[in-house]
C-alpha cells in the first residue's frame, strides 16, 4: 500500500460498530493490551461529558469503511489562567496503514480540536525503551512496533518529553506504579516548558476518572513533590527520558 484515502471523524453513537473495530486495531497494536482502558467502556466514555472531562473517539476509515485507526483523547479544562489540556489516552493505527500519514492526520485533528476548545496543549505518556525489561520489549516486538521508532515518530509530531518523574500509579508489578513511562506534552503555542501546576492539574482530572478525587489528588501532590514544586517543568527532545530517571533515583 502506497497511497492511502481516509477520512476523520469522531464516534458520537454507542453502538457505532467503529467502536469495536478500533478495540480491535488497539488490542493488536500494544503488547500488554490488558493495562489499556477495555474497548467495551469506550460506548461509556463517549456518552458521558461533563464541564469537568470530555472523552473523544477519533477514527480514521476508508471509503468502504474500515477503520485504519483512532485515538482516544480527554478534553480536561481546569478553573483560572491554568487553563488545562488534552490527554491522549491511546492512538493506534493498523500495520498496513503504518507510515502513511494516519497517525500523523488523527493527532493533528486531535490537538485542532484541544486548541478549539481553548486549552493549551495535549499530554500523552508512552514507554521509554530505556526502561523496558527485556521481557517487555521481546512482547513489544511481537505487535510489529519499536519503542524506540515510536518515541521517534512521537517527537516528530511534536510531542516533547516533560522534564519530571513521572510514573502512573497503578498498572505495574503488584498493581503498583508503572515506572517505564514518561510524560510527553505537545503546547499549542510553541514552548520549551511547561507549568508544573498544568501537569499536576490535568494528571489529577484525568486519573480521577479511575481512582478517584482523593487518590488522584495524592498521587499529583507526590509528582510536584518529586519534581521539587519548581514552577515550570523543562520540554527535552521526545526521544529523551526525564533526567530525574537518568540520576540514579
Amino acid at each position: 500500500m502506497t497511497s492511502l484515502t481516509f477520512t476523520l471523524r469522531h464516534v458520537t453513537d454507542p453502538g457505532d460498530p467503529a467502536i469495536a473495530a478500533f478495540g480491535r486495531v488497539q488490542e493488536a497494536s500494544y503488547y500488554a493490551p490488558d493495562m489499556l482502558i477495555p474497548p467495551e467502556v469506550f460506548a461509556q466514555l463517549i456518552t458521558r461529558r461533563s464541564p469537568q472531562r470530555e472523552d473523544r473517539l477519533l477514527v480514521a476509515q476508508t471509503p468502504g469503511g474500515e477503520v485504519l485507526g483512532g485515538t482516544l483523547y480527554a478534553l480536561l479544562p481546569l478553573p483560572g489562567d491554568v487553563r488545562g489540556a488534552g490527554f491522549n489516552s491511546f492512538m493506534a493505527v493498523t500495520r498496513a496503514a503504518r507510515g502513511l500519514g494516519v497517525g500523523r492526520a488523527l493527532h493533528s485533528e486531535a490537538l485542532r480540536v484541544v486548541q478549539a476548545a481553548g486549552l493549551a496543549g495535549m499530554f500523552a505518556d508512552s514507554v521509554h525503551p530505556g526502561r523496558q525489561s527485556a521481557e517487555d520489549r521481546a512482547a513489544e516486538a511481537a505487535t510489529g512496533v519499536d519503542p524506540v521508532q515510536r518515541r521517534a515518530a512521537l517527537h516528530a509530531l511534536g510531542l516533547r518529553t516533560v522534564d519530571v518523574p513521572y510514573w502512573q500509579p497503578v498498572g505495574g508489578p503488584d498493581g503498583g506504579p508503572l515506572t517505564d513511562l514518561d510524560l510527553l506534552y505537545q503546547p499549542v503555542q510553541p514552548a520549551g516548558r511547561v507549568p508544573l501546576a498544568l501537569v499536576t492539574g490535568v494528571l489529577r482530572a484525568y486519573w480521577s476518572g479511575w481512582l478517584g478525587e482523593g487518590r488522584a489528588q495524592a498521587e499529583a501532590q507526590a509528582l510536584a513533590d518529586r519534581a521539587g514544586h519548581v514552577q515550570d517543568a523543562p520540554l527535552l527532545p521526545g526521544t529523551s527520558t526525564a533526567t530525574w530517571w537518568n540520576e540514579g533515583q
